[in-house]
């Protein structure tokens, strides 16, 4: 477990789905990832489902077993709603579930009920949260709405006017609503008659670090906000020599900046130990960072861990920046370009007769002594016109689950 320390201003929350993993679905794993995000942040989290098994020590898992909507009461009860039919034991089962669902959310600040008030899986579950609801001082509440059964053709024939059917699509007034994508948003819209802007889009995110199998140290380096911001992020796999041109990577790193991007650049290796200019050189690349206003933007990752990037790190940095940058006025051969290449990393480098040999007319050339407005122009227009990479630095900046917990889950949970 990441944390058992208790968040500033702590709550309870708990989450509530028809299961929850091991069962496989995309909700169950959305609803896993976000109780451990929860959890991370300090706040006491439970899972509340019909099915599945506590996620991690941090989360307690509470089972249901009438949440579920294969329980042979619930079939049963679907079946016959489905037809439009209310079955004469709805009303005692909706109590039965509401006292049992009351129970496992005793003492819970927040409720985040995942699509309990959007599909007709469980109308039972659906009508027993209206219940809780309706009591005296009842906890915050979020429908986090992933489908939609009256936006769907596929639910239209289950679906009928009145209660519970409505219960899916009405504007429940004291609870927030959260949809996964704008278009969902228009939908929700039209059939509660909720206006758009009453309606949060907070999109589902991806486990990049698990996704890409990152380092423990590379997610540590990324988990800081200036690192994560950093878009387009230069990487220069390179000791800090003369002859490597640093100087010109901070200047066009400062340029793409002032033209308002948030660029970051990462040199990844030490000053030369073989050269006694070597201190002196890193010493003038300091002085030239802060003059730029960079030192929150450019990181010598040798200084700052006090050794250089293991080499599972540095296949890390290939397949997170945005583009590999090499500057140098002299090279004898140039392997950054054979790795980056094999990561797709888009190559901008010097004009020289080694490197061009290399990477033909793949690469975005420059020259050494280039005006660092240019470069910056040249790389922006290089990127901007790659689409996937566009949405490839768009996923990682907004769509990291650590980005969405920060940026639009934590104000969610926050008292008041």
């Amino acid at each position: 477990p990441q944390s058992a320390a208790p968040a500033i201003d702590a709550r309870t929350v708990a989450l509530v789905h028809y299961a929850a993993p091991p069962v496989i679905g995309g909700v169950e794993r959305v609803l896993a990832r976000q109780a451990q995000l929860i959890a991370d942040a300090g706040h006491a989290v439970r899972v509340v489902a019909g099915r599945g098994e506590a996620l991690d020590p941090w989360v307690a898992f509470h089972e249901i077993p009438l949440i579920d909507p294969r329980h042979p009461t619930i079939t049963r009860l679907q079946q016959a709603l489905d037809t439009g039919e209310v079955p004469a034991d709805f009303a005692s089962v909706t109590s039965e579930l509401a006292e049992e669902l009351g129970a496992a959310l005793a003492g819970v600040d927040v409720v985040i009920a995942h699509n309990v008030c959007s599909l007709n899986l469980n109308l039972a579950l659906t009508a027993a949260l209206r219940q809780l609801m309706d009591r005296p001082h009842p906890p915050r509440l979020i429908l986090w709405h992933h489908d939609l059964a009256w936006a769907s053709a596929a639910h239209a024939s289950r679906l009928h006017a009145g209660t519970p059917w409505d219960l899916l699509r009405i504007g429940w007034p004291e609870a927030v609503q959260v949809v996964v994508s704008e278009a969902r948003r228009r939908e929700l819209a039209a059939l509660s008659g909720l206006a758009e802007e009453e309606i949060r889009v907070v999109p589902n995110g991806i486990d990049i670090d698990a996704m890409l199998k990152l380092e423990p140290e590379t997610s540590a380096l990324f988990a800081r906000a200036d690192v994560a911001a950093a878009e387009p992020l230069l990487l220069m796999p390179s000791r800090v020599t003369g002859r490597k041109n640093v100087e010109l990577g901070l200047r066009t790193v400062a340029a793409i900046r002032a033209a308002g991007r948030p660029a970051g650049l990462i040199v990844t290796g030490p000053a030369d130990p073989h050269q006694a200019s070597g201190r002196a050189y890193m010493d003038l690349l300091h002085e030239l960072r802060q003059s730029l206003d960079l030192d929150g933007s450019a990181w010598f990752l040798s200084e700052e861990y006090g050794t250089p990037p293991t080499n599972a790190v540095m296949s890390d940095l290939y397949r997170l920046a945005d583009v590999l940058f090499i500057p140098s006025r002299d090279e004898g051969f140039g392997l950054p370009i054979l790795e980056a290449a094999v990561a797709r990393l888009p190559i901008v480098c010097t004009d020289l007769p080694s490197l061009r040999e290399i990477a033909g007319d793949a690469a975005l050339y420059i020259g050494p002594d280039d005006d660092p407005a240019d470069i910056a122009t040249r790389i922006l227009e290089r990127l901007d016109s790659d689409r996937v990479a566009t949405l490839a630095r768009r996923v990682r900046s907004e769509h990291s689950w650590e980005a969405l917990y920060r940026d639009q889950i934590a104000p969610l949970l926050a008292p008041g």
